[in-house]
């Protein structure tokens, strides 16, 4: 078996042949800037492209939302950066989602257990299939 990778902000699983990702940073609501989570996220489609004991990667958010997308309380500072910079921070930031996520070779769900807003639904709709609770929107 392939080791996991080390992650910071979320845990992976792998249950028999089904891999779960799970986004711990329930106190930004799941939120993918000013956290680790993209790089979790690239990390962990990376090696479940090298894995061979991976079939399926399920990805969920603990605790309230799956995932508020951008940081909002961050993004005013981020937004006072000369363009060139911000523009540097997308792609080698959160923009690495949809690259990582085309290239991903085994099938991707998305267990959206609470509110999946901006980048968070960008990101459930990335995913080849979506699984929502009760509770999402």
């Amino acid at each position: 078996m392939t080791a996991l990778p080390k992650l910071t902000d979320a845990t992976l699983e792998l249950d028999g042949r089904v891999a779960t990702l799970t986004f711990n940073r329930d106190d930004v609501r799941n939120a993918l800037t000013s956290t680790d989570l993209v790089s979790d996220i690239v990390n962990t489609l990376q090696w479940a492209n090298s894995c061979m004991d991976a079939s399926v990667l399920i990805i969920t958010g603990a605790g309230s939302a799956f995932s508020a997308g951008g940081n909002i309380k961050t993004m005013g500072e981020r937004s006072k950066a000369p363009p060139h910079e911000l523009q540097r921070a997308y792609r080698t930031g959160i923009q690495r989602l949809p690259r990582a996520l085309q290239k991903l070779e085994v099938p991707s769900i998305a267990a959206v257990n609470g509110a999946a807003i901006g980048a968070g639904n960008d990101l459930a709709c990335m995913c080849d299939m979506r699984i929502a609770s009760t509770n999402a929107s």
